[in-house]
């Protein structure tokens, strides 16, 4: 049972367990829509808000279920065990009747966009995290891409949600970047001595294994990102554009070198260089697809 300390610090610890910072990653929802150049409509902004808090509904449902799942083997781990599951303040029981009741409202939501598709993304996007909670992270490289996938889900529901047409070159992008992200998360665990007893996955996973994926990644985003750049006629602001995206991925890839990947919501908080590149990227896609 609850002391009377541990119930008064249950709501608190419930809106940690959801993980709002990691909404960050939502944003991806975004990408497609503004590429489009429709988020100045009152439709096309409404609808991509929708996905937004959508996402943010089921990935917190995720995170809940996942913890949950998690909680004793993240009881041994030295940072993990202070989250709010693991740490005894939300009870597993409570984590797990949130989640599904986040989970549910999930797709309900995005359902007022009075289109069907955006529903079915979301519902796709919890089929994969219910997989990834209870079968698929403990598939060694089947890992990584279940995970990539949830951020591809992420950007192609923008997409679904304002309905417009997603390119190759989108997807390629999204899908790269997305698995570099994961690996570099992966790179920072692995190097965590305390990480071994709480991912199964970690003991088969080496350094040099996942260096090289991340630097594969890398290089085919970069060389896709600037194909697709170049190929657009007439505009320089897309060719210049090519600068900050570059430096965008080598100061990641920097820093998950230096063991700092673990939490990628936490380097776009955090990092001012990083910061700088993103928005001179972010300004110079604005510029391009609105002036």
């Amino acid at each position: 049972m609850a002391t009377a300390p541990d119930t008064a610090r249950r709501p608190r610890g419930l809106i940690r367990a959801l993980r709002p910072r990691q909404w960050l990653k939502n944003l991806l929802v975004f990408a497609a829509p503004a590429a489009a150049g429709v988020l100045t409509t009152p439709d096309g902004l409404r609808d991509t808000l929708v996905a937004f808090a959508a996402f943010c509904l089921a990935a917190s449902g995720g995170y809940l279920l996942n913890d949950a799942a998690d909680a004793e083997a993240d009881r041994e781990h030295p940072r993990k065990r202070l989250r709010p599951i693991a740490a005894g303040i939300v009870p597993v029981r409570a984590a797990r009747a949130v989640a599904v009741a986040l989970m549910a409202a999930a797709p309900a939501l995005a359902a007022a966009t009075g289109d069907w598709r955006l529903p079915a993304v979301v519902a796709g996007y919890l089929a994969l995290t219910l997989a990834y909670t209870y079968l698929l992270k403990h598939e060694v490289i089947v890992d990584l891409v279940a995970v990539a996938g949830c951020h591809v889900i992420r950007a192609y529901a923008g997409a679904v949600a304002v309905d417009v047409p997603v390119t190759s070159w989108f997807l390629v992008v999204v899908s790269l970047g997305s698995l570099q992200i994961v690996v570099g998360k992966r790179e920072a665990e692995i190097r965590d001595r305390g990480s071994g007893a709480t991912r199964a996955t970690l003991v088969t996973y080496t350094p040099s294994y996942l260096a090289h994926v991340r630097a594969m990644a890398s290089g085919a985003m970069i060389v896709t990102y600037c194909m697709w750049a170049l190929q657009v006629q007439g505009d320089a602001f897309y060719g210049v554009s090519i600068i900050p995206f570059v430096l965008v991925v080598l100061r990641h890839n920097l820093l998950v070198d230096r063991g700092l990947g673990e939490e990628p919501e936490e380097l776009a908080l955090r990092d001012r260089p990083l910061q700088i590149y993103m928005a001179l990227l972010v300004a110079l896609l604005v510029a391009g697809i609105y002036l």
